[in-house]
């Protein structure tokens, strides 16, 4: 019995569905050799279901043991388009090639195989075999011994690395957790079970467990490249770039080593040496190769987050134009905010959103990209049609859950009251140098931000993980979402518990700042945590951006996020949000008075130097002219309003959301009485 999984295959269930029932039964015609039933139930099965992986894959095999592997090889291209990463697909790919005599492509294929899926001896095997038979002993020699070392693992490691990079992660890692339960420490184990949990997001379990890992077998190359990996996922960058430096002094030439650290370079802000050393991995990458696409992308990233749009728009058109279907490219360049897409550029992007066979999440950044270029040309229900569209695509995906946010306002509610912070007076780090803006994305809070970096006296950093990394933490390991220990933990804490987080934070951010005495930090989602701040930093000051409901939520809506922000990608979803965050801040207002200062983003535009004196005066900053010229400011800025900051203020951004009026019925009636009460 089979149930579908989250990759579009099916694996072991309860309660197979009569599509299961048939893959099922497909699989029992290729066991029997039954190769032409086979393939037609197969070929009936994939034009119902054109994204499913394993009946894709039994199309594509059982092609092939009926002798048409031409056929087979146009399946897996279908195939690869939806889950480049099976691994087996690439091995099925190399028999085909075999059974063509074409051992360069089968070579080739199988090498691509172990890549993916190192677990596969089968890969291994036929890679000896060929290496052999074009005269590479060397090459033999390694593949069979590295056959040899797989069938050398205990097979409950050697099934769960195949379960695993197939898609099965929780089959895996049950597995995994058994086999350590009854054999304790074991060091691929251990590995393996750091990268499922780097996959499922527990990335400070993943972190702990590779650490472990290296302490027993510092020479672990592998499990090095997992640790910098998961350090960059964790943006602790600078430990990353010092595991990079290891691995780097190994093997200096390794594509893989220098494109992690010019990704640790752009994490720590240094995008003019990161677009330089893209630009060396992208002279050294031979044309048609799927990753050209992806280090053009991350050029153009730098480039915009220097202020260089021209360049940016370049090297994105340089991404598309090595994959025309590549919709973070398109979508990166709608992002600009002030581009303008060609009539061929959108008639492109339509065909590649219209395609079939063009993957769920490149579809949906092409749908937001011409959602703004619809939007551009005042042609507002096309641009709709294809907002829609694309949010309906990503939440589809996601794993948000509303419920969560609300209970964790109604916890802060509850543990953060008056007399809770009335104990706890004088508490944390006396330090005034953060300064935190806090709200929803698509508020004005760049706007803030770029005034307030353009003083003397503060650093513009980004939207830093730093706080939301803490509150990881004070959850624990295995964190149960429905009955949280956070905010709850934060009576048990003790007076230096908060001075130590304070502390780490400081050092944790130094590296995002540049010497001057004050910085920013603007995640948007520290609303949600003002209490923890407060006892952290009592001295730190906190920035509220808010903006008018409509106008906040249609910016969402319109918005595709590089991660995070799961709330923004639903009509029901943004509009909870945003009463909850009025609830929150509303809390925030009575059992912290004074302490944050809330800056509507109409107010700025109508009366830009009031409100700028106004935020300096409540920093306690002098007041700089270079604030009201904000956008004369050379700085890197990495949010999606990028661009819109290096121009003066125009009035007409206001009430673009009402472009969209006639489809905004269902937000004004969730939002309820909150389009009145955000003024409070």
């Amino acid at each position: 019995m089979y149930s579908v999984n989250p990759s579009g295959g099916v694996s072991p269930g309860i309660g197979a569905s009569p599509v299961e029932a048939e893959v099922s039964r497909i699989r029992v015609l290729l066991k029997e050799s039954r190769f032409d039933e086979a393939v037609q139930a197969a070929s009936a099965l994939a034009d119902r279901l054109p994204e499913n992986r394993d009946v894709l894959y039994l199309l594509a095999l059982g092609q092939r043991q009926r002798h048409q592997p031409t056929e087979a090889l146009e399946t897996l291209k279908r195939l690869e388009r939806h889950h480049p990463r099976y691994g087996r697909l690439h091995q099925e790919r190399g028999l085909c090639y075999v059974a063509m005599k074409d051992a360069p492509n089968a070579i080739a294929a199988f090498q691509r195989a172990i890549a993916v899926n190192p677990a596969l001896p089968a890969s291994f095997d036929m890679l000896a075999g060929l290496h052999r038979l074009t005269g590479d002993p060397e090459s033999a020699r390694a593949a069979a011994a590295e056959a040899a070392k797989l069938r050398a693992l205990p097979q409950a490691i050697l099934d769960a690395t195949g379960l695993f990079t197939e898609g099965e992660v929780v089959a895996a890692e049950k597995m995994l957790r058994a086999f350590l339960l009854e054999h304790g420490d074991h060091i691929e184990a251990m590995r393996l079970l750091a990268r499922i949990g780097a996959s499922l997001g527990v990335l400070d379990d993943a972190e702990i467990l590779l650490a472990a890992v290296l302490e027993r077998a510092p020479d672990y190359i592998a499990a090095r490249h997992d640790y910098a990996c998961v350090l960059i996922e964790r943006h602790k960058h600078v430990e990353a770039r010092a595991q990079l430096d290891i691995l780097l002094s190994r093997d200096p030439d390794s594509r893989v080593y220098r494109t992690l650290y010019a990704s640790t370079t752009v994490g720590l802000g240094r995008h003019e040496e990161a677009a330089e050393l893209f630009n060396r991995l992208i002279a050294e990458t031979p044309a048609g190769a799927r990753e050209l696409a992806e280090l053009h992308l991350s050029v153009a990233h730098a480039l915009k987050t220097l202020g260089r749009a021209r360049q940016a728009i370049e090297a994105y058109r340089a991404a598309i134009a090595a994959r025309p279907d590549f919709g973070d490219a398109y979508w990166s360049l709608a992002n600009l905010k002030t581009f303008r897409f060609a009539e061929e550029e959108i008639a492109q992007a339509q065909a590649a959103e219209s395609n079939s066979e063009t993957a769920a999440a490149d579809r949906y950044n092409l749908c937001f990209a011409l959602g703004k270029a619809f939007e551009d040309r005042a042609d507002f229900e096309t641009s709709w049609r294809y907002y829609e569209r694309g949010n309906a695509l990503k939440r589809r995906e996601s794993r948000y859950r509303p419920e969560l946010i609300e209970r964790n306002t109604a916890n802060q509610k509850k543990i953060c009251t008056t007399a809770f912070f009335a104990e706890r007076t004088g508490w944390g780090l006396p330090s005034d140098a953060p300064i935190f803006i806090v709200g929803l994305p698509r508020s004005g809070s760049t706007l803030i931000e770029q005034i307030l970096a353009s003083h003397s006296k503060v650093e513009g950093t980004q939207e830093l993980a730093d706080i939301p990394r803490i509150v990881l933490d004070l959850q624990g390991r295995d964190p149960d979402l429905d009955n949280p220990r956070y905010p709850g933990i934060l009576t048990d804490l003790a007076p230096d518990i908060f001075t130590s987080l304070a502390e780490k934070y400081l050092r944790d951010t130094e590296p995002y700042r540049a010497g001057r005495p004050r910085f920013i930090d603007k995640m948007p989602n520290n609303f949600r945590h003002i209490g923890l701040i407060h006892l952290m930093f009592p001295n730190a000051r906190i920035i509220d951006a808010r903006r008018e409901p409509m106008a906040c939520c249609m910016g969402n809506l319109k918005q595709l996020f590089a991660q995070g922000q799961e709330f923004a990608y639903s009509i029901a979803d943004i509009a909870r949000y945003y009463r909850t965050y009025l609830d929150l801040m509303a809390h925030w207002d009575e059992v912290l008075p004074d302490r944050v200062l809330r800056v509507w983003h109409e107010d700025v535009v109508a009366d830009l130097e009031g409100s700028v004196r106004r935020i300096l005066g409540f920093c306690g900053l002098t007041f700089e002219p270079a604030c009201v010229e904000y956008y004369k400011t050379e700085r890197s800025v990495r949010t999606a309003s990028s661009e819109q900051v290096r121009q003066p203020i125009f009035r007409e951004g206001l009430d673009q959301w009402r472009n969209f009026e006639p489809w905004l019925g269902p937000l004004r009636g969730a939002l309820g009485d909150a389009v009145e009460r955000y003024r409070f």
